[in-house]
């Protein structure tokens, strides 16, 4: 069953809001155009397709729960940080603890590999407490 059908919500709604706002995140943590692509799983024509119109956003449940969690990361660092500067930087800053390994959260998750994102999304979701902390 889609992730769409077990919220109740249109999946159309949910592909383009989810799209746009994951876009707009992933701008602010200073990705390129190819580093979106490869973190949502999208081709370079869909991508741009989508965002130069949104009506024709279509989202497989893979890419939505990318959406998810790059939404969720967001949040996080939105309770932890109260300066803008830290919620955006924050994915572009080395991090030294054993995962990170000196790398930073972005150069993880640009692998594209669901995996990675998982574990870096479970890693910023810790900062604030969250239920994998």
């Amino acid at each position: 069953m889609s992730l769409a059908k077990n919220t109740g919500f249109n999946s159309k709604a949910l592909a383009m809001a989810g799209f746009k706002a994951a876009d707009n995140i992933l701008s602010s943590w200073g990705c390129t155009a190819q580093q979106s692509q490869k973190i949502l799983k999208l081709s370079k024509s869909s991508y741009h397709k989508f965002k130069a119109d949104p009506e024709m956003t279509k989202l497989s449940d893979d890419q939505l729960e990318r959406v998810s969690y790059i939404l969720n990361m967001h949040q996080a660092l939105r309770i932890v940080f109260s300066n803008p500067a830290n919620i955006s930087g924050f994915m572009s800053m080395k991090n030294n603890n054993d995962y990170f390994a000196g790398h930073t959260p972005l150069e993880i998750i640009e692998s594209g590999k669901f995996g990675d994102l998982y574990e870096v999304a479970r890693r910023v979701d810790a900062l604030r407490g969250g239920l994998w902390g």
